[in-house]
């Protein structure tokens, strides 16, 4: 049964839907999505709260979506997401391999409706929460202090990229050899990406408020974060395939560091790697 506090999210979830569509046609720019994409799950969450007078678990899982869409929001706007021309460079490889006509279909299908239906599931658990109150207890507590800690790894990853990529540009400015074209150091000593492990487990998290609440663990709501978990192991691919094309000694580093999850000897042997690049 969908609760009732999922009903006005789903007109919000359409509009969405038709302004990226119509947005990416007019403009002939993709990532619309993307850069409402830390925006809406909070609206979702903030929305839910609202319409069931401030339950104190929705307002916990209000605050702690909107400190995720801040963190996200600031990360994508420094990296130009925003600016005019700020379009995924993925969508760009996309665009060649499917041509004019298949692209826009991938886009009438993929990139507005299902990614938008994404983020409206990702937040679902808001609702089932809501449509199920109960008084907080130990297990909100603890998926707080799991959300917190998650958050500010994903914090911290987005700094050592940062960083990385700017060290690496003002290299290329400057004309001087670039000895590592990819991060291996930090967090990334332990994971090839640990801000995607974080971004993951955040919405597990979420998932388990509503587990919380209701007491139950097989709800449609576990379809939220597992499309999310399988649009990040396919993102994940394509995304570390465009690697491997450009730098052969990406090979190594993926047989040496886990992609989400660390392995026990990831990080000397990341060292190991680093040492021969």
């Amino acid at each position: 049964m969908i609760p009732a506090a999922l009903a006005p999210l789903l007109p919000v979830c359409l509009a969405v839907v038709v302004a990226c569509w119509l947005l990416s046609v007019v403009t002939r720019e993709y990532s619309w999505v993307d850069r409402i994409w830390s925006v809406m799950p909070p609206v979702y969450v903030a929305i839910a709260t609202w319409q069931t007078g401030f339950q104190p678990r929705l307002v916990l899982m209000t605050a702690l979506t909107a400190a995720w869409g801040v963190r996200l929001t600031f990360n994508f706007w420094r990296k130009g997401g925003y600016a005019a021309g700020g379009e995924d460079y993925r969508w760009e490889i996309l665009r060649e391999r499917l041509g004019p006509l298949g692209f826009q279909v991938f886009n009438a299908t993929f990139i507005a409706p299902y990614q938008n239906l994404l983020l409206l599931l990702i937040a679902a658990p808001a609702a089932w929460a809501a449509a199920h109150p109960a008084p907080l207890g130990p297990a909100d507590l603890v998926l707080a202090a799991l959300f917190v800690a998650l958050l500010a790894s994903e914090t911290v990853a987005d700094e050592q990229q940062w960083r990385f990529h700017r060290r690496k540009a003002a290299l290329r400015e400057r004309g001087e050899p670039i000895e590592r074209p990819f991060l291996d150091e930090g967090l990334f000593a332990w994971s090839r990406h640990p801000n995607y492990a974080c971004e993951i487990g955040q919405w597990w998290v979420v998932w388990g408020f509503g587990v919380a609440a209701s007491g139950v663990w097989l709800d449609w709501t576990l379809a939220g974060p597992v499309l999310l978990t399988l649009l990040f192991d396919g993102s994940t691919r394509f995304t570390e395939a465009i690697t491997l094309s450009k730098y052969p000694s990406y090979a190594v580093y993926q047989r040496t560091t886990g992609r989400w999850i660390p392995r026990p000897w990831s990080r000397s042997a990341s060292a190991v790697q680093r040492g021969q690049s």
